[in-house]
């Protein structure tokens, strides 16, 4: 673990499942996958605990100032894959103890060969053109989709301080997945978009759908099929997502100590 990234407080832990009503700092909700956050020292000391909600069970790890999920689980033994995550029990759990924001941490590929892996974006905007979650089924409720322009800009403004540069605007295509994209596919959603994954969309429009403001920190960890030579192989994206995971806990730290002024 690098010197100096931490968060602090975060290893106080809090009551769960919900914070208590006079608490005067809300804490962040921190969602990560590919990007190994909860093998990092800070999260490792959180308060693990399963929550039950109307959507089903979600594992969330807990102190006074941050909420963390994994998406994909902890280990290979619970690897969920990005089309059977539980969007809906995840952002509820959130919900539940108290969250109001929530930053995602997405691993991704690239669509233009001037987006270059080692990037790290805060995307200003997403498509996804695929069956969404909803936590509305039984009536039709029509949001406006759109990633968390405050926050956004907050994130922009702590990456800048601590002189780490991000690409500040970018579109995200989310495919369904399991699997990776064709080379017509990446041809095609390059004329639209700057970067592919597989959750950023569905967790922006839940969190929305619930009232929880949103936005997102992705690392480019490939080039999208095609655009390279070098053939894509998934153990080789998930080496590179670990490249930028102490970068991003900076980001993090900063923003939340900044939060809890």
């Amino acid at each position: 673990m690098e010197s100096g990234t931490s968060i602090p407080g975060l290893e106080k832990s809090i009551p769960l499942p919900h914070q208590p009503e006079e608490a005067v700092m809300k804490p962040v909700g921190i969602i990560s996958g590919t990007i190994p956050l909860h093998e990092e020292d800070v999260f490792k000391n959180l308060k693990k605990t399963p929550v039950e909600n109307q959507f089903g069970r979600a594992l969330v790890f807990a102190s006074e100032m941050v909420v963390f999920i994994p998406r994909h689980g902890v280990d290979a033994k619970q690897d969920i894959p990005p089309h059977r995550i539980n969007h809906r029990a995840n952002r509820a759990a959130l919900k539940g103890m108290g969250v109001e924001e929530v930053i995602g941490i997405n691993s991704t590929g690239s669509l233009k060969r001037d987006v270059k892996p080692g990037m790290i974006m805060i995307p200003g905007d997403y498509i996804s053109l695929s069956e969404a979650p909803t936590i509305f089924n039984d009536k039709a409720v029509h949001i406006t989709p759109a990633l968390n322009q405050e926050m956004r800009q907050r994130l922009i403004r702590t990456a800048e301080k601590l002189d780490i540069t991000v690409r500040e605007n970018g579109v995200y295509w989310q495919t369904s997945g399991p699997r990776l994209e064709t080379k017509a596919e990446i041809m095609m959603m390059s004329q639209f978009a700057d970067i592919v994954g597989m959750t950023m969309a569905s967790e922006a429009t839940i969190a929305q759908e619930l009232g929880l403001s949103y936005a997102a920190i992705c690392s480019v960890d490939n080039y999208g099929h095609g655009l390279v030579e070098e053939p894509l192989e998934a153990e080789k994206i998930a080496q590179n997502a670990r490249r930028n995971t102490r970068t991003i806990l900076k980001i993090i730290s900063s923003y939340i100590e900044a939060d809890s002024r």
